[in-house]
């Protein structure tokens, strides 16, 4: 699904706008089946297209409450839920409680269906990776406990999905950068839209997945660690395993072959890297420039132990030592496991430390006329817009496992050889997501009449498992991949 924007990201012009009318949900319907057990809810849609979403409450003493969005995540795959549905009229999803909700049982239930604007998504979004992926099929989710099988405890949304999360920007104006002058000069930007943004960095399995070929560094235990010594050429304007520039500056389309590319014609998502307004917007999360993502002030200090993520004197560099771990290190030292420290407040993970993270613009030192467009001449997509040709520095953010915690902080801004390659570089990626102010569903609506459900118990079989989502094996992997790499094109779906 291409959510109708071609002008992604940051480009401040006008756009004429077609009125949309706003798509609404009604009579809704529930019924059990007391032989299989599975829920047939039906819904009908008014001013598709719409996302449509699903909760499923009970009546509780306090009233109408949710059971959880982790007991509500097996349906059948004919279910018009958790994702894009088009036309208008009755459609039906298939909920099959004993998957989800083993022994569950009340005697009052209701479905309630809510329809998105796709101007205004949901907050997270899902992206199949693997090579057998239909393009086009990316689900929507209301928040992190919708997601089937937990963030951290389902190890496909860090090796062949990719999970974004919605970051409300349009027309939000915030004082981008800390200082009276200089490269983190402070001054007032105003982002046009909302987008999604990685949840992750971008990891070893996940750019495996989509590349079809793997240069990092440390690779022990890797699958989940982030990408690393992958160049912005290899992922923007290069042709495969090759890092000399060949085209794809932004705002054209990514360069045929380029990572970017094969990952939009795998997902049909016009996916690219962030603007770097964007990804201090991001990982800021609402907070100010002297803090953390978490809203802890900034110490000032290289050890700075609130910092959450991976730096220099926290387990990047073993302890004792003046220099980078050997490569063949585990996630315990240099880069680690994506998702080992604390989230910002926006549910993002290791915006601080771990690997810098390359962003789209090009690199110069005084910015602030720039307002948080993304530095580029799009009459001369060659140069920037300074003046300057093209081809010195990209723009790197947010700290590393190879510097103390004090370059880590949100506003630090740094240069990369768009053709250079570090052990201490990765990325992630963003998404346009609509210009609404507010962040609600358009319409929901629920069924009338509440009826009774007894979900009955799982068999062994299909028990729910307990997982460590920092080891996992897959049996039919090579001796040299087992316990990093799933195989290619495999999802891994558990419960």
């Amino acid at each position: 699904m291409k959510l109708e924007k071609t002008l992604f990201p940051l480009v401040f012009t006008c756009v004429a706008l077609v009125a949309r009318a706003t798509p609404t949900v009604s009579d809704v319907s529930m019924s059990p089946d007391s032989a299989s057990g599975e829920v047939t809810i039906s819904y009908r849609l008014s001013d598709a297209p719409a996302i449509i979403t699903l909760d499923i409450q009970t009546n509780g003493p306090s009233g109408w409450a949710s059971i959880g969005g982790e007991h509500i995540d097996s349906f059948s795959s004919d279910s018009d839920v958790w994702k894009k549905v088009s036309g208008d009229g009755v459609h039906a999803i298939k909920w099959q409680p004993g998957q989800s909700w083993p022994g569950g049982k009340a005697s009052e239930v209701k479905a309630v269906v809510s329809a998105w604007s796709p101007d205004n998504p949901p907050d997270y979004m899902v992206v199949d990776l693997s090579s057998s992926a239909t393009a086009n099929t990316e689900q929507y989710y209301p928040s992190v406990e919708f997601l089937p099988g937990g963030l951290l405890s389902n190890p496909a949304y860090r090796t062949t999905k990719l999970v974004m999360r919605k970051v409300m920007a349009a027309g939000r104006q915030w004082t981008m950068g800390a200082a009276s002058s200089g490269a983190q000069a402070a001054h007032t930007v105003t982002l046009p839209d909302n987008y999604y943004i990685g949840v992750f960095e971008m990891t070893q399995a996940q750019w495996y997945q989509v590349a079809g070929y793997k240069n990092f560094q440390f690779t022990t235990e890797g699958a989940m660690r982030p990408a690393n010594c992958v160049c912005y050429n290899e992922i923007r304007c290069a042709s495969g395993n090759t890092r000399t520039w060949a085209g794809g500056n932004w705002p054209d389309p990514p360069y045929a072959g380029s990572f970017l590319d094969k990952l939009r014609n795998r997902t049909g998502l016009d996916l690219d890297l962030p603007g770097e307004a964007q990804w201090e917007y991001a990982c800021r999360a609402g907070h100010a420039a002297d803090e953390w993502g978490t809203g802890v002030r900034v110490d000032g200090t290289d050890t700075d132990p609130n910092m959450p993520g991976r730096h220099k004197y926290n387990g990047g560099y073993r302890a004792g030592e003046s220099r980078d771990p050997p490569l063949s290190i585990g996630p315990t030292n240099a880069t680690a496991i994506v998702g080992s420290y604390a989230p910002n407040s926006w549910g993002l993970y290791d915006m601080h430390g771990n690997v810098f993270e390359l962003c789209l613009d090009w690199y110069e030192d005084n910015i602030v006329s720039l307002g948080g467009a993304v530095n580029i001449d799009q009459s001369a997509s060659a140069n920037t817009l300074a003046g300057q040709v093209a081809g010195v520095n990209r723009v790197r953010r947010g700290g590393s496992y190879h510097v103390g915690s004090n370059s880590s902080r949100p506003t630090q801004r740094l240069g990369a050889d768009p053709a250079g390659i570090a052990q201490q570089w990765g990325f992630r990626v963003a998404l346009y997501a609509g210009n609404a102010a507010t962040h609600t569903a358009a319409s929901s609506g629920e069924n009338d009449v509440p009826v009774a459900i007894s979900s009955g118990t799982l068999s062994t079989a299909t028990a729910a498992l307990e997982l460590d989502a920092r080891s996992f094996s897959v049996a039919e992997s090579d001796a040299s991949e087992l316990d990093t790499f799933p195989p290619k094109g495999m999802c891994i779906i558990f419960r």
